[in-house]
């Protein structure tokens, strides 16, 4: 029985104690960073324990501000829509390691249609 019981826990440790495994709470926090192309501006973005995107982008140029709403997948990849309803994408990679992001956006409203690329980093946790 004490064979079978020390299996068991070995097993278990060695399941528990993968550090290489993706995971979603390394990026949980809040982002900022720049955007630029045919519109510059500031972002930022919230990441949730669910890996939920919520957050806004701010153009210079109009001063509007416009809604950033997606998921992040638990490899950094994020997908995300910017307006209410969609008006464009906000789409990229949050790096685990260096804690930066960068990616590529677009926005149709106003017309016409603006595009570009971001980039930031993580500011808080």
């Amino acid at each position: 029985m004490k064979k079978i019981f020390l299996l068991l826990l070995t097993a278990f440790l060695l399941i528990g104690c993968n550090e290489d495994e993706d995971n979603i709470y390394d990026f949980i926090g809040t982002w900022t960073g720049t955007y630029e192309g045919t519109e510059k501006g500031s972002w930022n973005i919230v990441v949730a324990t669910d890996g939920k995107v919520t957050g806004t982008m701010h153009s210079d140029q109009t001063t509007e501000n416009y809604a950033i709403s997606g998921q992040l997948s638990e490899t950094g990849d994020l997908t995300a829509v910017v307006g209410m309803p969609e008006d464009g994408e906000f789409r990229g990679t949050l790096m685990r390691e260096d804690k930066k992001a960068s990616g590529t956006w677009t926005n149709s409203v106003p017309t016409p249609i603006r595009s570009g690329t971001w980039k930031g980093e993580k500011t808080s946790k």
